[in-house]
């Protein structure tokens, strides 16, 4: 298990430092006090005909996002368009291409007080996006996933979220994977380009 307690909420102070460590860092940090404030948001930042790819993740379906963009056709819809590719190598070359896509919305696995943002990933899919090609790029995480130092934040991704997220591999009958890539997040160098909605719930893992 990773250090300290990794599903309860960080406190007002915990969060209010968050915020200020990431605007230092230059990414927006927005607080919406429920997943219903979140997705309302998340709907008022990709504005409508944009092309968005969703990433898969357990926040955004938690908040109702994942349902909502599914077989929405009001967007230019880049995960409709890589699932109906018709057979796992066309997908990814397709996922390739969403790389850069306009609007790339995902979640993290960790966030430091200090700022820093981690993500971990099997296959690295998304950390392209977020690292630079995306245009812009919005983050959605709950509040368990700070943690008071980056030391913690990288244990709390190699040890919890690792732990939980093969456990939702094996509910699907599909073998646990180890981490492929690991990116830390320091600072964003276009202005405007990078923003994270954090909830105040315990949102994904």
């Amino acid at each position: 298990m990773s250090v300290g307690d990794p599903i309860t909420r960080a406190s007002a102070e915990s969060i209010q430092r968050t915020i200020d460590a990431l605007a230092a860092r230059n990414v927006e940090a927005v607080l919406l006090q429920s997943r219903e404030a979140a997705l309302t948001k998340l709907k008022q930042l990709v504005p409508v005909g944009s092309e968005v790819f969703v990433n898969t993740s357990e926040t955004l379906a938690a908040i109702g996002y994942t349902e909502y963009m599914h077989g929405n056709d009001r967007y230019v819809n880049l995960h409709d368009q890589m699932m109906a590719q018709p057979d796992p190598a066309a997908q990814r070359e397709f996922r390739r291409k969403t790389t850069i896509a306009d609007y790339f919305v995902g979640s993290v696995q960790a966030i430091a007080e200090t700022g820093e943002i981690v993500v971990a990933s099997s296959s690295g899919s998304q950390i392209g996006a977020y690292s630079y090609g995306a245009r812009r790029v919005i983050l959605v995480a709950g509040t368990q996933k700070i943690c008071p130092t980056l030391a913690e934040a990288e244990a709390r991704t190699r040890g919890w979220t690792l732990e939980r997220h093969d456990r939702w591999l094996e509910d699907r009958g599909v073998a646990p994977t180890p981490i492929g890539k690991f990116l830390i997040m320091e600072h964003e160098a276009v202005a405007g380009r990078m923003t994270m909605l954090l909830v105040p719930e315990s949102l994904g893992w």
